[in-house]
């Protein structure tokens, strides 16, 4: 079975996967990736799927590579994806996209930094040429500067094509940062002033940062009860408990387990995993139609993914985005589609579970890895 689903991963990617089937990525592929290099590490990936997307640039199936060792977690994610391709498959869209940076200026009393927001606000052009000088890729989009007290926190946003381009941001916000600085009497800058950078914040859902995604679907209720033995009408009230939990917590993951089908997805297509703690910001919400079925809505305000850059380029990463038809340039807003649709069927599948209660007997069932005593 393991060879046969080797296959289809192949026929579906349009190449060979050496690197998935086994054959030793060359260290040298590593370079400017990791220092101290000692060796790979080597976690299972699985095919969840597949996938029925309609997005930006049309519909398809896609089989969705997974790496985990979390036993049924790519099971339900399967189930998940059946059930809303049976109802008619996943819609999804990119509708923002710009990666922000968030220098912090200090200054001698809030008059000087209120006078240090008005320049910054007439800025835009000079800021752009400062980046434009750095990079062809990526581009400096918008100005927001924040008087936080004595303190100014100089707002970026910035394109980035179809990298993360986290390097390319910095880059540019300490070129502004310093540029400003030294026109205002800043008494000191400090680039990651305001560091959102890979930790939960608030700003991750409310403003969004990176891709922004928003996916729907709709599962029928007959399905629901054959395969899932639940109803639209229980999922929806186990939804209503877990949004007072949340209120109650605090948090600004109001999904299932985004982190955990993120991560997944991360580490078989060579993204940089400590970014879930900002991408796993979200919010699923659901409801019952007219005509008795489950509407399930799902917004990731914050992906910072890429097609390109990074890890993605060599070894099991490319070959992950190669199944899914996301290497290179040009694919970007499809992976972060296919993300928002793996998360929301995965999500689905597990609240099912929730409300079937059903979820410790599957854990039980496919989690069968034990420690010996």
């Amino acid at each position: 079975m393991l060879r046969a689903r080797h296959e289809l991963a192949e026929r579906a990617a349009g190449v060979a996967l050496p690197h998935l089937g086994g054959v030793p990525v060359p260290p040298e592929a590593a370079r400017g990736n990791i220092e101290n290099m000692v060796g790979w590490a080597q976690v299972p990936v699985g095919l969840a799927g597949p996938l029925l997307l309609d997005g930006t640039h049309g519909a398809r199936e896609v089989l969705v590579p997974l790496a985990t060792t979390e036993g049924a977690l790519v099971a339900s994610t399967s189930r998940g994806m059946g059930l809303v391709r049976e109802s008619g498959g996943v819609r999804a869209r990119v509708v923002r996209d710009e990666l922000s940076q968030h220098p912090v200026l200090v200054y001698a009393g809030i008059e000087a930094a209120l006078a240090a927001a008005r320049v910054a606000s007439e800025s835009l052009v000079r800021f752009q040429g400062l980046v434009a000088s750095i990079t062809t890729h990526g581009s400096l989009i918008r100005v927001e500067p924040e008087v936080l007290g004595r303190r100014l926190v100089l707002r970026l946003l910035f394109t980035t094509g179809d990298a993360i381009g986290i390097n390319m941001a910095a880059h540019g916000a300490e070129l502004c940062c310093a540029d400003l600085a030294g026109r205002t009497g800043a008494v000191e800058r400090h680039v990651h002033g305001q560091d959102v950078e890979k930790r939960a914040n608030a700003r991750a859902l409310v403003e969004g940062r990176g891709r922004s995604v928003v996916a729907e679907a709709t599962v029928s209720r007959t399905l629901l009860g054959e395969k899932a033995r639940t109803t639209p009408e229980a999922m929806v009230r186990v939804m209503r408990t877990y949004a007072a939990g949340f209120a109650h917590l605090g948090t600004q993951n109001w999904t299932i387990q985004s982190a955990n089908t993120l991560a997944a997805l991360f580490l078989a297509c060579g993204q940089d995993v400590a970014y879930i703690t900002e991408c796993a910001t979200g919010l699923l919400d659901l409801d019952v139609t007219d005509g008795g079925d489950l509407h399930a809505t799902l917004t990731l305000p914050s992906l910072l993914l890429g097609s390109v850059g990074g890890g993605s380029g060599q070894g099991t990463a490319l070959e992950a985005l190669q199944i899914m038809g996301c290497a290179g340039s040009g694919k970007v807003t499809t992976l972060a589609e296919i993300a928002a649709g793996t998360v929301l069927t995965g999500d689905l599948s597990l609240l099912a579970a929730f409300a079937s209660h059903e979820f410790v007997a599957a854990h039980e069932a496919l989690g069968r890895n034990r420690p010996q005593s």
